[in-house]
This record gives C-alpha cells, structure tokens and sequence, in this order.
C-alpha cells in the first residue's frame, strides 16, 4: 500500500490478508491535530473563565481534565480538520467488511461524537475521566476488547509504540519523517500516510502585518503639532508604532486560535494558517506570547509609564474583544472605535505632546462609522448567502439590522466633518494655522470619501477592514494626498 501524490490512498492488493480489526487512534492520526488543544481553544473563547480551574482539575489527572474540558467546551467535531487521506481509506476498509475501532486518548465525549460523524467505526474506546487511555494502557484496552484476535493499528507517535509491538499490521499516518525510520528499522510497516506539510512562511501572514497600517495613528499628534521635524519625538513615535504593532500580532494570533470553529466555516477565513491547518495550533501558543513580550519591552523603552498603561490597556481590551466583547451589540463598535482613539492617545504620551479634545471629537466619530462599516460589510456577506448559510459568527447581530447600522455608520461619519468644520471656526487653530480658512477645502473631500467607502460596503464590495481598504485604494490615496497637501498650504 501507499500513499499517491494527491494525499489520497491508493491500495496495491486489497485482495490481501488483513486483520479483521483496524484500531485507529484520532489526535494527530485521523484528525490534523489534537482535540484536546482544540477544546482548551473552544473553552478559552467562549468562556474563559474556566481556564481558572485546569490546575485544580489537572490534580485528579489529565484523563480528568479533558473530561472537565470536553464537558464545557461544547467542541463542534464537524469543524476539526480530519486527513482526508486517512479518512478514505478507513470508509474503504469498512466497505470490505472490516471491524474499525476508534481507540484515543480523547475523552469519550469528543471520541464518540467523532464517531458518529464520520460513521465508520464499530466500537469506541476513549478515556473515561478516570483512565486516560494512551500507551500502554490503550494496549491493555484493545486486547482485554479483543481477547487474543490479531488487529491493525493506526498511530502517529512514539507513545504508540506499545500499541504497534503486539499489532499484526502496522500503518502510520502523520507521524515525523525520524519516527517513521525508527518504525520501519523496527516493523514491517504497511502504510505509510504523509502528514500535511507545515508552511512555515505562513506564519508571516498569521501576524497580519498589513493590519499594522492601523498603528500609525500613533503618529497623529506629532504631525497635528507640526513637530515631524523634532528627530527625538519621531523616534519616540516609531517605538510606540512598533510596541502596538508586536502586541497587535500577538493579539491576532490569540483570536485565531479562539475563532477557530468560526473560521473554518467561513469562506474566507477558513484560509487562515491556523483555521486551515497549514500552521500547527503549537506555534500559535510560542509566538503569541513572544510578540507580547517584544511589544511590552519596546514600551519599556519610552520610559513613560502613562504609554506603559495604555498599551496595557490596549492588550486588555482587545483580549476582552477576542473573547466577549465581540458578542455584545452596538458596544463591540464603541469598543473597536477606543481602541483607535487609545493609538491616538499612546501617541501622545510617547511624544510628550498634549492631543487635542478637537482632534479626539473629530477621531472617534469618523472610526465609528469605520467600526460600523465593517459590521454593515459582515452583514451585508451573510444575507447574500442567504438563510441556508454555514457561515458561523461570534456577532450576535441580526440581518435585520443592517439598515439600522448603515444609518448608525453614515450619521458617525458625517458629524467627524462637521466636528471638523467647527474646529475650523474654533480660537485654537489660529495657533497652528495661518490660514485656517484654506481647510475649508478639505471638507468636500473627506465628505467624498466617506460617503464612497458606504456606498462601495452598501454594494457588498468591500471585503475586508475599511481601515485596511484605504491603504489599496488608489482614490484613497490621491485624496489623502491631497488633503495634506491643504494642510501644508494652510501652514
């Protein structure tokens, strides 16, 4: 037997003797992956809270701590992503008649459902919250189940080595190129399924550096000042660019891992490196909190505590977002539109420079309709694919209420240029300005552009951050273009 080059299994002899019974182990053999990280994964998104107990349910033992988990997790098995390789082979060997058992070290919960789903498998034998069935005691378990007769085995780690010393045929699936080497100096090895190749250049793309474009808000109030030529407050400026960026990546990181089940039935974000199984859920745990540490140690840099705890608040915040706060109508949007208002503020307070009420009345209403576009956008994706849709989301909006926040966005977006309009007329900007009347011709155009980015998420064309849009927008540009240069002139 082999393994073709399309990942499909491809038998030489199925006329050939076999064992009656195929045992197969799940984590990491039929499914890409483990199903114990993928519960923790579910719980911590749903509800994290929980996570306060592992270290008292890990006391009474590891079989009792996926039990605990797996009770409240509520893992959607149809989600996990399963070999197809190795699935098509295990509905071949039930359509010959063989006896399939699914023997894990899962808790029983998750192994039986898995069971059902797929509908191949006789028996099932999983950890119970007492024994938590891997290595030896899955040996004990398969021959005290089958009494002597000779079966197969499936695995994919060295703690199945037990298993594999007393099994008649040996296959592999997914296992490490070393340990297959081991295992065919060691047994006749049968088959042999080739895990899916990890693409580590991925795991560039899992940091979102295109959505960094968002932190050079942090440069705002050195450009409102007119300060850009203060060599010291720019280089304050790009540390505090690069401490949001770090901690935002790692934050990114985070809510992929929680989102999971959501992404990969979604029809976009299913091609997420962890949701597609491109990048293993491992990484994600090493690098999220590296980035949050290069990013807590580039604030550490600034030597001002006041940045310090707004780029905490910022990790809390959005750790809030990725978890609950996304669930929670209305106030998901406010939360999005302080987290820009806080790039704004940490700006200032790495510069030493005071950020005007002006510009923060101006700022939070113009990211409000932003935030509102994003939900219209999302809205708008799930009543084109109608009420049959599989697509999953952790908003707890309706689609009747698209109309409601389309009026919401373009209301927010035009009170920032009218927010504008009176900082025109205002005695502060006499002071920054001399001519302040020029920036009267910025008004139009930011009108413009507002109402052309509604008008292109109202036509269901906006597919992705209307921050991010911006930054591939050719019209964009030549507006900000533009608009800066008003700004100069009225210098």
């Amino acid at each position: 037997m082999t393994q073709s080059t399309t990942n499909t299994y491809v038998p030489e002899a199925p006329e050939q003797q076999v064992a009656e019974f195929l045992c197969v182990d799940l984590d990491g053999t039929i499914l890409d992956g483990d199903s114990l990280w993928e519960s923790l994964l579910a719980l911590a998104g749903s509800r994290p809270w929980y996570l306060l107990f592992i270290p008292f349910w890990l006391i009474r033992g590891k079989a009792a701590l996926k039990k605990e988990i797996a009770e409240r997790a509520g893992l959607n098995v149809s989600s996990l992503n399963y070999r197809p390789d190795v699935v098509a082979f295990l509905q071949q060997e039930k359509a010959r008649g063989r006896k399939l058992i699914l023997a894990t070290g899962a808790d029983e919960g998750i192994a039986t459902r898995v069971a059902e789903h797929l509908g191949v498998f006789d028996v099932v034998l999983a950890s119970d919250g007492k024994a938590n069935l891997t290595g030896t005691k899955k040996k004990q378990a398969i021959e005290k189940l089958l009494g002597g007769e000779g079966f197969d085995y499936i695995g994919n780690s060295t703690k199945d080595l037990p298993i594999w010393k007393c099994a008649q045929g040996v296959l592999v699936a997914g296992a490490s190129p070393g340990l297959v080497r081991e295992l065919q100096k060691a047994f006749p090895v049968d088959t042999v399924f080739e895990g899916r190749k990890t693409q580590w250049p991925l795991l560039w793309r899992a940091l979102r550096p295109h959505h960094w474009v968002k932190n050079l808000l942090v440069f705002v109030p050195l450009v409102m000042a007119h300060e850009f030529r203060d060599w010291s407050r720019v280089t304050q400026a790009i540390l505090a660019f690069a401490s949001f960026s770090f901690c935002a990546s790692a934050l990114y990181v985070v809510n992929d891992l929680l989102d999971l089940e959501a992404d990969r039935v979604h029809p976009t974000k299913r091609f997420r490196p962890f949701a597609s199984g491109k990048i293993p859920l491992w990484a994600g745990f090493l690098i999220a909190p590296f980035m949050l540490a290069s990013g807590l140690f580039t604030a550490v840099q600034l030597s001002s505590w006041v940045f310090f705890a707004e780029i905490c608040t910022y990790v809390l915040l959005t750790a809030f977002y990725s978890t609950n706060g996304k669930r929670l109508p209305i106030a998901d949007v406010i939360l999005l539109t302080g987290l820009y208002l806080l790039r704004i503020l940490a700006g200032g307070s790495a510069t030493r420079l005071l950020v005007s009420p002006w510009l923060l009345a101006f700022s939070m209403f113009l990211f409000l309709s932003l935030a509102f576009t994003k939900r219209h956008m999302e809205l708008a994706g799930q009543a084109l694919e109608g009420p049959g849709s599989r697509t999953s989301s952790k908003r707890n909006y309706r689609i009747e209420d698209i109309d409601l926040i389309r009026q919401f966005g373009v209301t927010s977006g035009y009170i920032s240029v009218m927010v504008l309009s009176l900082y025109i007329n205002s005695p502060q900007i006499t002071s920054l300005y001399r001519h302040p009347e020029m920036i009267w011709l910025a008004l139009p155009l930011l009108l413009f552009w507002i109402s052309r980015v509604w008008l292109i998420a109202n036509r269901g064309d906006l597919h992705e951050d209307p921050v991010v849009f911006a930054t591939h927008d050719p019209v964009s540009y030549l507006l900000g273009f533009i608009i800066l240069l008003i700004l100069l002139v009225a210098t």
